[in-house]
């Protein structure tokens, strides 16, 4: 996928993500919302993987597993929000952050 591709991608989920604030009748999403289609499109243009949010993960990357755990790599990264598809399997439990210490 081309940088327009992730880019594209990258709105739909901030768009997605919006309508979903509004849906649960969250009242004051306008700064937070800037912030995260500002930290999307910044992670899009810089080729940072658009369905992890908080670290910027090589989207070309072949693997990433947790710092400290047992995975062997080749690329390691501490806890991120996934916000896509968790394709690294980085959020064992399912609940939306990965490589959370417990």
């Amino acid at each position: 996928m081309g940088t327009k591709g992730i880019t594209a991608l990258a709105v739909l989920l901030v768009a997605a993500a919006s309508l979903t604030l509004a849906a649960c009748g969250s009242s004051d999403n306008s700064s937070s919302a800037t912030a995260t289609e500002a930290q999307v499109q910044e992670e899009a243009e810089s080729n940072c993987d658009p369905n992890y949010s908080g670290a910027c993960l090589d989207a070309y990357a072949s693997d990433y597993d947790c710092e400290g755990g047992s995975g062997n790599g080749p690329y390691y990264t501490g806890e991120v929000s996934v916000v896509g598809e968790d394709h690294y399997g980085l959020d064992a439990d399912g609940d939306g952050v990965g490589c959370e210490p417990y």
